[in-house]
């Protein structure tokens, strides 16, 4: 294997940046060249992609949501989409793809998979809702992030003697709940 690209699809979650950063440096390490696809599998069908170096992973540990971008992608979603998205890869010489994301983007990643193209998929969601995965990258921050909103909240809910309606996000799964 010579050459890689990576994408993160779907909405952000803490931990898109670190797994990016390790996908580069561990690809770095073997040798390979490493591509990140900007803006999830829109980007993969525009063929908007750019080398990943060691020095362009560095120092995003720290930032938030994803130095790819990210985008929702109906015309991936049809059989000609995919097949666009596969010429895409073999055009510019890559031999693997990395999937950061959840539902949505694991669904693509099986379709390309199923279409005979290897494909890592890696879980990261605040759902924490992708079937097989114990925990996904993200949901650990998401959880921690809201019981200290809601800790804060609570003192001065009972600061003015109210009572506050506090809704989290977590689609169809209550985990995060």
């Amino acid at each position: 294997m010579k050459r890689i690209a990576v994408l993160t699809s779907g909405g952000d979650a803490p931990g898109m940046n670190a797994a990016i950063r390790a996908v580069a440096r561990t690809g770095i390490d073997r040798g390979w060249e490493v591509l990140g696809i900007k803006h999830g599998y829109t980007g993969l069908l525009s063929g908007t992609m750019a080398l990943l170096g060691a020095r362009d992973v560095g120092g995003i540990l720290q930032q938030g949501g994803t130095i790819l971008g990210s985008a929702r992608c109906p015309a991936f979603t049809t059989q000609e989409g995919r097949e666009a998205a596969l010429r895409t890869l073999h055009q510019h010489d890559i031999e693997a793809l990395l999937v950061i994301g959840g539902n949505g983007s694991q669904t693509g990643a099986h379709a390309l998979a199923q279409m005979g193209f290897p494909v890592v998929g890696v879980a990261s969601t605040i759902d924490n809702d992708l079937y097989g995965s114990e925990i996904t990258i993200g949901v650990d921050t998401a959880l921690n992030v809201a019981l200290e909103a809601i800790d804060r909240l609570k003192v001065t809910a009972s600061s003015h003697q109210r009572a506050f309606l506090i809704e989290v996000m977590g689609r169809e799964c209550g985990y995060l709940a």
